[in-house]
């Protein structure tokens, strides 16, 4: 069993088990929300051609968790995908930026 502790100061020192842990490989995924729960599905999608009229995703996981703990995963996403665009060059998933919006509406 491998065991990562992480402390900071004034917290209690969090223990990473990962005897019981799964890996999961993910290219799909889905965020619905409730008043009390986040819910995420995390699936696999098989399109092999762009444009195709419909698109199965196998859903192979779906991770339920409190609105406090999916606002803590969103502030921990951002900053790793800050540094890995600092690090490895601006993420492209073609989506059009506000400015590109902006030029549009003129």
């Amino acid at each position: 069993m491998a065991e990562n502790v992480e402390k900071k100061d004034n917290q209690s020192a969090v223990v990473w088990n990962d005897a019981n842990m799964k890996n999961l490989y993910a290219n799909a995924t889905n965020v619905i929300a409730g008043r009390e729960e986040v819910i995420m599905l995390l699936g696999v999608n098989n399109a092999w051609q762009m444009g195709q009229e419909k698109v199965n995703v196998d859903i192979a996981e779906r991770v339920m968790m409190t609105p406090f703990t999916a606002k803590r995963l969103a502030i921990m996403l951002s900053a790793t995908l800050r540094a890995y665009e600092a690090k490895y060059g601006e993420i492209d998933i073609g989506l059009p930026t506000t400015s590109n919006n902006e030029a549009k509406k003129a």
